[in-house]
């Protein structure tokens, strides 16, 4: 598993990230203190507080490609 803090504080990035991460065969999630929610499921992120940073985990050790394209959103 690997995971790293994000920022989606304008609904254009929330709109980008589900772009990105809907393409994945592996697990994502995203976290929001003691919420979790799917990071393909754009109705779930915006259940989210967006103001804070978030943590997505990626159930996957084979996912460099993915913490590439997620970089842009790094808090």
């Amino acid at each position: 598993m690997k995971s790293m803090k994000i920022s989606l504080e304008m609904a254009q990035r929330v709109k980008d990230f589900v772009a990105i991460t809907q393409n994945c065969e592996y697990e994502v999630l995203l976290k929001s203190g003691k919420y979790v929610v799917d990071a393909k499921s754009i109705l779930g992120i915006f259940s989210l507080d967006l103001s804070k940073p978030l943590t997505v985990e990626i159930y996957s050790d084979d996912c460099a490609d993915l913490l590439q394209q997620l970089a842009k959103f790094e808090a």
